[in-house]
């Protein structure tokens, strides 16, 4: 499951609003804590996290759970995630560390080559009850790569944790892991127009401490509009 590792306080109202035009790169790691390849990995999502450009996101997978460790952020939704990008990208099996950029490409080298892009614009406004999401004002996806219509997505996350590792192949180690998916949602379809969608903040996991909303094509392909904003 392990056969290689690629490298190349707002309580009040917040907003992050990505206007048309270049969208931030977005990175997907698949990993585990009970798997030793994965911590490097982890590093490097610790690093991307730190860049204006990008979204980096760890999704922590369940299937190392029964080899000696039960990791704490585990999420059979990120199986089914990391289960959908291999069918997409034609991989006969899955594993960790594996990283996808943009939906669309898990290459050596991919990571290494990120930049930002054009994209469809999304804008997130937070409130202490209240999360909402506006997805398409003043673009023309006609002029751009841009397909018709896309999944909007919601992904909440813990921005740093450090967890003490008893058992597995990490035993022993503290690993620190940043930008850990808490939980995965599909708010809707964007048809290439202007949508929005509200979300109660107390509906999201209690640990979660940011969000991204990435616009992704139907069939979970290129992701084409991404946005992330603090929650407190």
């Amino acid at each position: 499951m392990s056969p290689r590792w690629i490298v190349p306080t707002l309580l009040l109202v917040s907003t992050a609003v990505a206007h048309a035009g270049p969208r931030p790169a977005v990175v997907e790691l698949f990993t585990s804590q009970g798997c030793s390849s994965c911590p490097p990995a982890d590093a490097y999502v610790g690093q991307l996290s730190k860049r204006p450009d990008v979204i980096a996101l760890a999704f922590h997978v369940t299937y190392w759970d029964d080899l000696g460790w039960r990791d704490r952020f585990a999420l059979t939704e990120a199986v089914d995630r990391q289960n959908v990008y291999a069918r997409n990208l034609r991989r006969s099996t899955v594993y960790t560390p594996q990283l996808i950029v943009d939906g669309l490409d898990d290459r050596a080298g991919t990571a290494a080559r990120l930049a930002a892009s054009d994209g469809i614009p999304v804008a997130i406004t937070v409130t202490a009850s209240n999360l909402q999401v506006e997805v398409g004002t003043g673009s023309n996806p006609t002029a751009t790569h841009i397909p018709p219509s896309g999944d909007v997505v919601l992904v909440s996350y813990l921005r740093h944790a450090v967890s003490a590792i008893g058992r597995g192949e990490n035993a022993g180690r503290k690993l620190e892991e940043f930008n850990i998916v808490r939980s995965i949602r599909k708010l809707g379809v964007w048809s290439g127009g202007n949508a929005k969608f509200s979300v109660a903040v107390g509906s999201l996991p209690t640990d979660a401490t940011d969000v991204a909303v990435l616009v992704q094509g139907v069939g979970q392909r290129a992701i084409v509009g991404a946005a992330a904003q603090a929650l407190r």
